[in-house]
């Protein structure tokens, strides 16, 4: 969303837009989706995390801003244009679904059609070519696996599972640093479980609809559960191979009988230093070694290892079968046991406080699948506050999550456009430019 909006900024403007995509338009990229889904063999460019519309693609469409920002209107304004439901604009649990946000996208992209915007989709970049100036380095061209695009301005707004990206970004000495981010598990419930515990017996509970939860445990080590999906499924995160990771997401109509949540706790730069791995890339290593330890304890084929909620807290290994929606099914295994001790101590105590707001939260109808490593970047781009630009150069804007400065579908489209209205004026903020 960060790169769909920025190029929509920018074109209003008048400016030149071109738009750079690793992946594929929708309707191809999902096409790679379900190929993944049904031969286990990811594709690197196409996949849950990126291609037409990043991540948000396939989380469903929660519009949760947690910025207070005049554009907040705008973009809505634009997603209820593309066919986004009206109650968007109202809805302080907006959502979206997956369902509907694919039949979005072709309709936004006819829209920066329009405006002049020209999509360049299945090109990867692979660096940037610099040049020193009186202010700085300067950006002369991006360069991609299908050739060099010369250009006066670069908005990168990457995703936060970006990990190749910023690996030539650091060899280009574009300034970078940790920061903090979630890791924990996928916990799913029967949906009827959720609605009871949020509505009670009553019947009439049902007009309501599928039941939501928004939890937070502040004991020693803080947890809060993260992108619930009602009426959702488990889904695998994967965009290398040879490692799992889950999200979840949920169509238009909630439709699934399941409910499912991240279950995270939050792990700063000391932290991953206490694991064992330091500077600016730790988190992406520390990612990288939980998602290989699951998908090794899952057999190797993307299975989930899961452990019931009630197993979790006793510290045992469940039996019998394990059902879920994730795809890929799920094996029996100690998850608490593949997981770092801060994080399996805040999950732990989590449950239990959950337990007691939902009853049967932590207990055997609960599961625990997999690992939830991608909720947000581990890398910060450090930029000047009033530009926007990147620090050391005059025509560089980071964005978005992958930069380090937003957490989710709104907050990456604000920030993109908001990049991009500083790359059109210079990164003089005063100057003015048509909002989206």
């Amino acid at each position: 969303p960060g790169g769909l909006f920025a190029a929509l900024a920018a074109a209003l403007s008048g400016a030149e837009v071109t738009l750079v995509e690793r992946g594929e338009a929708i309707e191809r990229r999902g096409r790679k989706v379900v190929a993944f889904h049904r031969g286990a063999e990811p594709d690197l460019d196409n996949n849950l995390l990126f291609g037409d519309g990043g991540a948000g693609t396939y989380s469903g469409g929660k519009l949760y801003p947690r910025v207070s920002d005049a554009l907040e209107t705008a973009v809505i304004d634009e997603l209820v244009r593309a066919g986004a439901p009206g109650d968007i604009a109202f809805d302080a649990r907006a959502h979206i679904g997956t369902d509907v946000l694919h039949r979005m996208l072709p309709r936004l992209r006819a829209r920066l059609e329009g405006l002049g915007v020209r999509f360049l989709y299945g090109v990867r970049a692979v660096g940037v070519e610099c040049r020193d100036g009186a202010d700085g380095r300067a950006v002369r061209a991006l360069l991609t696996a299908q050739g060099d695009l010369e250009l006066d301005s670069l908005v990168l707004s990457i995703g936060h599972s970006a990990r190749d990206t910023w690996g030539w970004l650091a060899e280009a000495g574009v300034a970078m640093e940790a920061k903090p981010f979630q890791v924990g598990v996928r916990v799913e419930h029967p949906q009827e479980l959720i609605t009871r515990g949020r509505y009670g017996a009553d019947p009439r509970g049902a007009v309501l609809g599928p039941a939501s939860y928004n939890l937070q445990s502040r004991g020693d080590v803080p947890a809060h559960s993260f992108c619930m999906c009602p009426g959702g499924r488990i889904v695998a995160s994967v965009s290398e191979a040879g490692g799992l990771c889950t999200n979840g997401m949920s169509n238009s109509r909630h439709s699934s009988r399941w409910a499912n949540a991240a279950l995270v706790t939050t792990l700063d730069p000391a932290a991953v230093a206490g694991l064992g791995f330091t500077g600016p890339l730790a988190g992406v290593e520390l990612q990288r070694e939980l998602e290989r330890r699951f998908f090794e304890a899952g057999g190797g084929t993307y299975t989930a290892p899961a452990q019931r909620a009630s197993d979790f807290i006793e510290g045992r290994r469940s039996t019998g079968e394990l059902r879920t929606s994730y795809g890929f099914g799920a094996t029996t295994a100690r998850v608490d046991q593949l997981l770092p001790d801060r994080v399996r101590e805040a999950i732990g105590g989590a449950l239990g406080r959950f337990d007691r707001a939902i009853p049967g939260f932590a207990g055997e109808e609960g599961l625990l699948v997999g690992i939830e490593t991608r909720s947000s970047g581990p890398v910060r781009l450090p930029r000047d506050r009033g530009s926007f630009r990147a620090q050391g150069f005059s025509n560089l804007y980071p964005a978005g999550e992958g930069a380090g400065y937003a957490g989710g579908i709104m907050s990456a489209a604000i920030d993109g456009a908001r990049a991009a209205q500083a790359a059109v004026t210079g990164g003089n903020r005063s100057g003015t430019v048509p909002s989206p």
